[in-house]
């Protein structure tokens, strides 16, 4: 039995579901995500629950059954909440700026500037205050697609153990090694 897949998923007053087919489609005030769901899986909307139901039970499908779930759940607190995270540069001359609404400048210690394209899904914010270090936000309805650039900022200058420089999330803890002893 997929322990997690059992579980009733509730939906919330201002959050409505269409299921068509093999296609779920989840629409709330921040917007609409759609998820097309393996043809093994059968979903049941009862008294404002949502189930997941799976037709074999081959370890493959229980896998399959509490993916979907997770990912069902997670796109209903994303239409309803936004996820957001955050990430901080660390370092003198670190720091990066908005060229357009979906393009980022970094200057991060490099002989070259390095320049990337987020996704218009994606809302960015960026903190800049005087003497502390610069905090980039993202936020958007799609919790796989905020993770998935995020990772891919914090990969322009990961964080070294020595000094601790690079981009981090915020508050994320770097375990910094010694340097030489003289």
């Amino acid at each position: 039995m997929s322990k997690i897949g059992n579980l009733p998923i509730l939906i919330p007053t201002n959050v409505s579901i269409e299921i068509n087919n093999n296609k779920i489609d989840i629409i709330g005030q921040f917007g609409r995500l759609s998820q097309i769901i393996s043809k093994y899986i059968k979903l049941e909307i009862k008294n404002n629950f949502l189930f997941l139901k799976r037709e074999k039970e081959d370890k493959k499908y229980k896998s399959m059954h509490g993916l979907y779930r997770v990912l069902i759940n997670n796109m209903i607190i994303g239409v309803q909440h936004k996820f957001k995270k955050k990430l901080e540069l660390v370092g003198i001359g670190y720091r990066v700026s908005k060229i357009f609404d979906n393009l980022l400048e970094f200057h991060l210690g490099y002989s070259h500037n390095i320049i990337l394209e987020v996704p218009k899904e994606i809302n960015i914010n960026i903190q800049i205050t005087k003497d502390k270090n610069t905090i980039l936000i993202l936020d958007s309805i799609n919790k796989q697609l905020v993770g998935q650039i995020a990772s891919q900022i914090r990969l322009l200058r990961k964080p070294e153990p020595y000094k601790g420089k690079g981009i981090r999330y915020l508050n994320e803890y770097i375990r910094k090694k010694t340097g030489k002893s003289a």
